[in-house]
């Protein structure tokens, strides 16, 4: 028990919408317990919200609710700012002038992060406050905190998860009940798991950014988002799944963040999503439904894997506690935990990555198309590790998993396999992780 004197600390959140609801009522559940650990009484003291009289999960005293997001950063009772609006602006304008006013700041905005993190970064050290952000890639996965305090000395490799929530539940429908695409989307949809515009999660943006942002802090140098190779799963199809499942493989939404070398003493970084052929055995093959898991794999720790929900209000709402409790605290003891100095970093472009690939493709079935097609993997070096051929009629499916093959050869292997005139329709690709990564 905590017998000393308790400091009242004055909470700012900007935005109560599912997940601001449930920070402010995780907040009051918790609110004896914190206080008795750690000697801080946090009271939320004003809320920014597009309209005060929409209903809401959480009892708010009056007066605390306001429609002036600016007002709640510049009250004097305000010590911390809770941001969870979301978007660039007015987010970023807010978290400027908090920061500036020295106050420290606790955002769950991924697309704010992966666009403008480093000038906010550099704007909470040059205050000496905590920009803490947890619940930005993870949800309730403890994720960023590791990578940049536990792991700081670590020699990282890689850093590799699922981290988009809907996409996961789509594609495990896909994967264990044959559902397809659209309808595993729809399903996702009616449960609240995908947005009615799903664009931003099965295109890859969401976990996009979040690859940003994990790469940054892994790797201590600056990754926008744009600068993330990206593809989403709408072009999976359900023949894929089952491809995939009997050559021993899952496919999953990979965020990937690895450094493959030294540019002019700048680290070298390769970061993408895109759908991946995961091997059954490796963990992130088990991650199920709308769970999400990070493989962090270092020189020294060796192997590790984060799991978790990766979204929803409670578990995000928990990192955004826990993170608030971190900057109160250090606020209370005149300190604060720095990123530190970001630098550049060179991101290679995907065409120079290495990977083995599953190939698939439709083509006459008659003499002299299966020695033209692999003439064509041969003129372009791209070595054929196993091949499969399915009759369908007067056609035939061919499935191929190569050796390692640079990106810009398996996309020349397939522009020139599209020129065939026995290939009928696109050849599609998925890359695969081998079983030792």
């Amino acid at each position: 028990m905590n017998d000393s004197p308790r400091k009242r600390i004055g909470v700012g959140v900007l935005g109560c919408g599912n997940v601001g609801s449930a920070f402010v009522g995780l907040l009051e559940e918790q609110r004896s317990a914190i206080a008795e650990r750690t000697g801080m009484e946090l009271d939320v003291v004003r809320v920014a919200v597009r309209s005060t009289s929409r209903d809401r999960d959480v009892v708010l005293a009056d007066g605390v609710l306001t429609t002036d997001a600016a007002s709640v950063v510049n009250d004097p009772e305000v010590d911390v700012v809770v941001e969870l609006i979301g978007g660039i602006e007015p987010a970023r304008e807010l978290l400027a002038a908090a920061l500036k006013l020295g106050k420290p700041v606790v955002t769950g905005n991924k697309e704010l992060l992966a666009n403008y993190g480093a000038e906010l970064y550099a704007a909470a050290d040059a205050a000496g406050v905590d920009l803490l952000f947890e619940a930005a890639v993870g949800g309730g996965i403890p994720l960023i905190r590791p990578l940049r305090e536990s792991l700081a000395a670590e020699p990282l490799r890689r850093v590799m998860g699922i981290v988009n929530g809907t996409t996961n539940y789509i594609l495990s429908q896909m994967t264990e009940h044959g559902t397809s695409y659209h309808d595993a989307l729809a399903d996702a949809q009616s449960l609240g798991f995908a947005e009615r515009d799903p664009t931003a999660d099965v295109e890859g943006f969401d976990a996009a950014a979040k690859a940003s942002i994990i790469a940054t802090v892994a790797f201590g140098a600056r990754v926008l988002a744009g600068s993330v190779y990206r593809e989403g799963i709408s072009g999976i199809s359900s023949a894929d799944i089952a491809h995939a499942h009997r050559l021993g493989y899952v496919v999953k939404l990979l965020a990937i963040a690895e450094q493959v070398g030294q540019v002019e003493g700048k680290p070298e970084l390769a970061v993408r999503v895109h759908p991946a052929m995961v091997p059954v055995g490796h963990p992130l093959a088990s991650v199920r439904d709308s769970f999400n898991a990070v493989f962090v794999e270092g020189d020294a720790v060796g192997e590790l894997m984060l799991y978790g929900r990766g979204a929803g209000g409670r578990p995000t709402a928990s990192a955004v506690l826990g993170d608030l409790i971190d900057a109160a605290g250090n606020r209370c003891r005149g300190t604060w935990t720095p990123i530190g100095d970001l630098g550049e970093a060179v991101v290679c472009s995907i065409d120079d990555l290495e990977s083995e690939y599953y190939i698939i493709m439709e083509v006459l079935d008659r003499p002299g198309v299966l020695a033209a097609v692999a003439g064509v993997f041969g003129r372009h070096g791209v070595s054929i590790r196993s091949m499969e051929q399915e009759g369908l009629g007067d056609q035939a499916r061919l499935v191929f998993i190569t050796h390692e093959a640079t990106e810009r050869d398996v996309q020349a292997t397939l522009g020139d396999l599209r020129e065939l005139d026995s290939v009928r329709g696109m050849p599609a690709l998925l890359r695969v992780v081998s079983q030792g990564s």
